[in-house]
C-alpha cells in the first residue's frame, strides 16, 4: 500500500485578505503536522500538475470556464460570487488544484492498492456546473471524477463529502448521471441551505442537526450508507474531505472529533479495498481552525494506513 500526497505552491501563492478563514496558512498548518506526527517520513509527496481547459470544461460549462479566464484581473480583484473572490493568482492556485486531483486519478488507477490525499486550495465542492459559489472557482472532486470516466471508461465512480457544508456544487453536476453515486452529509438548516431531501437516484443527502455528535454520525453513516455504497461497488472513491465538522471549528457547529475522521479514512479504505483495488482519493476542502485541521487530516489519513 501507498499514500500520495499531492500539493503545488501555486495554492499557497494568493491572498484573499488577512482576516479570510481560506487562507494558505491552512496548508502550512497541515504540513507542520504531517512533519510532527511523522507521517512525512511515510507518504510520497508530489507536485501537481495544472488543469487544461478542456479538462475543466469536462466537468464545467465551457461558457463559465472562458468567462473565468477572462475575468481575473492582472491586479486588484474581482467577486466571481457573494463569497468568492479571484485576483491575479486565484486562477492559477484553483487550475494546479483541480490539476491535483486528476494527477491523483492518474496515480491511483495505474497502481493497485494505492491512496492519493489532494492538499489543495481553493477548495471546490461548492462550484457548480455554471457558477463561482462558497470560495470554490472550479469543482475539482467533479473534475476527478468526470476525468476517471472519460479517460478510464469507468461506470461506477463514488463520491462521498463529510465537509460540514452541502456539497452542492457537485450534486448540480452529477444529478443526472447514473454513473455517479454522490453521498453528502451535513449541518442542516446551513449553508448553502440545499433543500435536504434527495430528488435523483444519483445523490444521497444526509441532513444533520447542529451539535450531531461522533457517535450519532458514525452509526448514521453504518446505517443509512454503507449498504447503499455495498450496493454500487464503486470502481473508484472519490471524496470531498472537509474538516470543520470537527466540535473545535466555529465554521459550523457539529461535533466530530479525530477519532472519527480516523474511523471514516478506515471506512472508505475498507471500501475502496473491497470494490476498487484499493483505490480511494481525497480532497481537502474545508477546515478552518488551524489545529484540528491539520490535527484530522493526519487522522484520517492515517485511517488508511
Amino acid at each position: 500500500m501507498s499514500l500520495v500526497i499531492f500539493s503545488h505552491g501555486r495554492c499557497l501563492s494568493y491572498d484573499i485578505g488577512h482576516d479570510h478563514p481560506e487562507a494558505a496558512s491552512r496548508i502550512h498548518a497541515v504540513q507542520d503536522q504531517l512533519l510532527s506526527s511523522g507521517l512525512e517520513y511515510v507518504v510520497q509527496q508530489r507536485d501537481a500538475s495544472p488543469a487544461s481547459r478542456d479538462q475543466l470544461c469536462l466537468a464545467h460549462c465551457p461558457s463559465y470556464v472562458d468567462h473565468v479566464f477572462d475575468a481575473v484581473p492582472d491586479t486588484g480583484h474581482i467577486w466571481l460570487d457573494d463569497d468568492t473572490q479571484a485576483n491575479a493568482k486565484s486562477l492559477n492556485a484553483a487550475l494546479y488544484s483541480a490539476g491535483s486531483g486528476i494527477n491523483a486519478v492518474d496515480v491511483v488507477m495505474q497502481h493497485q492498492d494505492t491512496q492519493a490525499f489532494c492538499l489543495i486550495r481553493p477548495p471546490g465542492h461548492h462550484a457548480e456546473y455554471k457558477a463561482a459559489k462558497g470560495f470554490c472557482i472550479f469543482n475539482n472532486v467533479a473534475i476527478a471524477a468526470a476525468y476517471a470516466m472519460q479517460h478510464y471508461g469507468l461506470q461506477r465512480v463514488l463520491i462521498v463529502d463529510f465537509d460540514v457544508h452541502h456539497g452542492n456544487g457537485t450534486e448540480d453536476i452529477f444529478q443526472h448521471d447514473p454513473r455517479v453515486k454522490f453521498f453528502s452529509s451535513f449541518q442542516h438548516p446551513f449553508y448553502p441551505y440545499t433543500d435536504p431531501i434527495s430528488h435523483s437516484p444519483s445523490i444521497v443527502k444526509m441532513p444533520l442537526a447542529a451539535g450531531t455528535s461522533g457517535a450519532l454520525y458514525q452509526q448514521r453513516f453504518t446505517d443509512e450508507w454503507l449498504p447503499l455504497m455495498h450496493e454500487f461497488q464503486p470502481e473508484l472513491v472519490l471524496v470531498s474531505a472537509g474538516f470543520d465538522a470537527h466540535i473545535e471549528d466555529d465554521m459550523g457547529q457539529m461535533k466530530l472529533t479525530e477519532l472519527d475522521y480516523l474511523w471514516l479514512g478506515q471506512q472508505l479504505k475498507q471500501l475502496a479495498d473491497r470494490y476498487s483495488e484499493g483505490r480511494l482519493v481525497s480532497m481537502l476542502e474545508g477546515g478552518y481552525e488551524h489545529s484540528p485541521l491539520a490535527r484530522s487530516v493526519v487522522a484520517y489519513l492515517k485511517g488508511q494506513l
